[in-house]
């Protein structure tokens, strides 16, 4: 690509990196979620929020379990003011869930803040102001000292703010756009913050690292939050917090591997809104932590429904690909795929396993509120036997032979590709239906009568319509299935050989019906049928006739 020489790396790598989270394998357990999505992720909306819908929000973000939540910047705007005036006025705002607000380092701005939190029972006031070397030379133009001023004069006036507002306040403080900050000075900045505010065991205070814009791979984010974790002043009153923007595509990356650095707490939203290309996806970094087995202790097992409350109140469209709350995430179309993913729940309902391991599937669909048969194997030209016997077997109740499964696979597979489209369910079965169940055209048997012989054989009587023409017809054979199959191929005058018959109860449609299938080979073709009936051995004749009819179509050898 042109002007390649023009960019050159726009962050500061840790000096020998101690590097010791690279020992360790996994995030052990949750970190404190803060969600940011009614500020960070709302400032990002074309439209952002309306009063109603922020509270509608809000509900659903405490139900998920979010006992942390940014609810905006009341000095911005009169909506952002009005919104924390009235969940705290009107008391929604649960005793064990604390709001967090945004203030820059301004008096007016921080006295405007304390105003609109007067009575919270808990709040945290998050001040920040821009460290980056890009912010001091461009937009600032101020030094490093001046910057730390500015930085300690704010912390003194939330100080000052606290102490004469009603209320329980706990304090934060980023270094914005800290991934292009050098290390040391992002250090010396949050430790003079520190040695102001004097946390402790009871008073602790939140340093919060953004990727406010992210400028390096993940693990270089590591060893940066490692060395502030490892230099912070009085750390054990420190919480260390995250907040990665997904600017290379890296937020959860950075996220999990800050965890593993130090970190203890996540600001992020969910489905990964924000600005730009959002904020780290919540979703996605605590579902990663459940399917590892760990407990992300926030609620995700109804995700379509948060999904359809997202989209409509922020106009947003969740990625049909997006990790876990995709509508296709789960989705199987390739027939290998399918086949093994049937195979695989076939084995846990056999052996019943105490982990999921079926392959494909990283987490069990059921868990966030999504359903195999509507979800997981989905059926167009690339689908195989396995999945679309899968979708037979456990949405409508069919139990195809194996065999047959191999020529439906082809059947649906065709019309799916000549229509160029994914086919529904009842789709599927349409063709199912219409291809095989219960045909009785070009021939058919309007009435049999079986008569048991001395021997234990059945003779069988039959009607046989055929082209037009009406005929009586008999046979014996060594059961009602055999008799008539004798019958037809005399009157037919037809080489084949019943090769396959199997029967079930249909008990998904309904445990009065019986349902039998037939499978007829005559020149190295197999012709299959179907037969639906509440007598068993009605039902095998009907398939037996049905598969001699898709003979009879192939071949045009009826009489």
């Amino acid at each position: 690509m042109k002007n390649v020489n023009k960019y050159t790396r726009q962050f500061f790598p840790i000096k020998n990196p101690t590097m010791k989270w690279m020992e360790k394998t996994c995030i052990e357990k949750a970190p404190i979620w803060c969600s940011v999505d009614l500020r960070d992720g709302n400032q990002a909306l074309i439209t952002p929020m309306s009063l109603e819908e922020k509270l509608e929000f809000f509900k659903v973000l405490v139900k998920i379990g979010f006992k942390e939540i940014e609810i905006g910047f009341p000095a911005a705007s009169e909506t952002e003011y009005e919104f924390c005036r009235t969940l705290i006025e009107n008391d929604m705002i649960p005793d064990d869930v604390t709001i967090q607000v945004l203030t820059q380092a301004r008096e007016h701005i921080i006295a405007k803040t304390f105003e609109a939190l007067k009575g919270a029972k808990h709040a945290i006031v998050h001040l920040y102001n821009s460290t980056s070397l890009a912010q001091r030379e461009q937009v600032f133009k101020r030094s490093k000292e001046e910057i730390i001023a500015i930085a300690e004069s704010g912390a003194k006036m939330c100080m000052e703010y606290r102490s004469k507002t009603q209320g329980h306040f706990t304090f934060e403080y980023s270094p914005e756009s800290f991934t292009g900050t050098e290390p040391e000075f992002a250090l010396e900045i949050c430790n003079r913050v520190i040695d102001i505010w004097q946390p402790t065991e009871n008073d602790k205070v939140i340093i919060n690292l953004p990727v406010t814009v992210s400028h390096s791979m993940p693990h270089v984010y590591a060893n940066q939050v490692e060395f502030m974790s490892d230099n912070l002043n009085r750390r054990e009153n420190v919480i260390l917090s995250l907040h990665p923007h997904n600017d290379r595509g890296c937020a959860v990356a950075d996220s999990e591997m800050g965890l593993l650095a130090g970190g203890d707490r996540i600001e992020g939203t969910l489905f990964g809104n924000g600005e730009r290309t959002g904020n780290v996806d919540i979703i996605t970094l605590a579902l990663n932590m459940y399917s590892q087995g760990i407990e992300p202790e926030l609620d995700f097992s109804n995700l379509p429904e948060i999904t359809k409350v997202y989209e409509r109140v922020t106009r947003m469209h969740v990625y049909e690909r997006s990790p876990y709350s995709g509508q296709l995430v789960f989705a199987a179309f390739s027939g290998s795929h399918q086949d093994a993913i049937a195979k695989g729940m076939k084995w846990r309902e056999e052996k019943h396993p105490e982990h999921w391991t079926v392959p494909y599937l990283p987490i069990d669909p059921k868990d966030v509120g999504r359903e195999y048969e509507a979800d997981v194997i989905r059926i167009n030209s690339q689908s195989g036997k396995g999945g679309i016997g899968y979708l037979m077997e456990t949405r409508y109740g069919y139990n195809i032979p194996p065999k047959m499964r191999e020529s439906f696979g082809y059947l649906v597979k065709g019309v799916s590709d000549r229509a160029h489209k994914e086919l529904q369910p009842e789709e599927v079965m349409e063709i199912f239906t219409e291809s095989y169940v219960n045909i009785e055209s070009p021939l058919s048997a309007p009435e049999i009568r079986y008569s048991l012989k001395d021997d234990g054989m059945i003779d069988t009587a039959l009607t046989v319509c055929c082209n037009g023409n009406t005929e009586k017809i008999h046979a014996t054979g060594n059961g009602r299935l055999n008799a008539v199959h004798n019958a037809l191929k005399n009157y037919l005058g037809a080489e084949f050989v019943l090769t396959t018959y199997t029967e079930h109860a249909l008990e998904i449609c309904s445990s009065a019906n019986a349902v039998s299938y037939v499978g007829l080979e005559r020149d190295e073709i197999t012709y299959w049928g179907v037969g639906i009936h509440t007598d068993i051995a009605t039902s095998s004749v009907k398939a037996l006739i049905g598969a001699i009819n898709r003979m009879l179509c192939d071949i045009s050898d009826c009489k």
